[in-house]
């Protein structure tokens, strides 16, 4: 199986989370002679283009019909490591407030497993825009903290509130489908 262009951002995707979160975790102490605003930029550039090819990969898949089952699960799992390399790295460098960490990749991860059990009982409980929305929050949060912009934390916080209700609205949508 070939990777069309959807898969291939996904895919790019997947290798500039750990670039991020390396440039978030180490770099001050291993390029002390930069100042801590140029790490800053980069590593939110390096976020901002793979917050870039998430929309892009799903657009390009739907707009060319280019859906397929590894782009079912290297989309999903590109963006859950971008988020978790995002929010654990500003966590190790206290930029991010750890119980609001907790909370969002404890629903990532929730949602996720809940998912596949969804999908082996044959239903489908794809994103809403609740989930997208939330989504888009997490990233303007992420941006914000990285580049240790004013209301950080109000964004981070708010992005929990929305990574809640999304939750909720995922299990509330499998029941009623039941």
């Amino acid at each position: 199986m070939s990777l069309n262009l959807p898969n291939s951002l996904a895919f790019f995707r997947i290798l500039l989370a750990p670039l991020m979160f390396y440039i978030l975790i180490n770099a001050q102490s291993n390029f002390s002679y930069v100042h801590i605003s140029w790490i800053n930029y980069f590593a939110g550039l390096i976020f901002v283009i793979a917050s870039v090819t998430d929309f892009f990969d799903g657009y390009i898949a739907r707009a060319w019909d280019q859906k397929t089952k590894l782009g079912a699960i290297l989309d999903p799992l590109a963006d859950k490591m971008l988020i978790l390399a995002a929010f654990l790295g500003l966590m190790m460098i206290q930029r991010a407030n750890p119980w609001a960490v907790y909370i969002i990749l404890v629903r990532e991860f929730f949602i996720t497993g809940f998912r596949v059990v969804v999908a082996s009982e044959g239903l489908n409980v794809s994103a809403s825009i609740a989930g997208k929305i939330k989504t888009v929050f997490q990233m303007i949060a992420i941006g914000w903290l990285v580049m240790q912009w004013s209301f950080s934390d109000a964004l981070l916080w708010l992005s929990v509130i929305l990574t809640l209700y999304s939750g909720l609205e995922y299990i509330i949508t499998y029941i009623k489908a039941r």
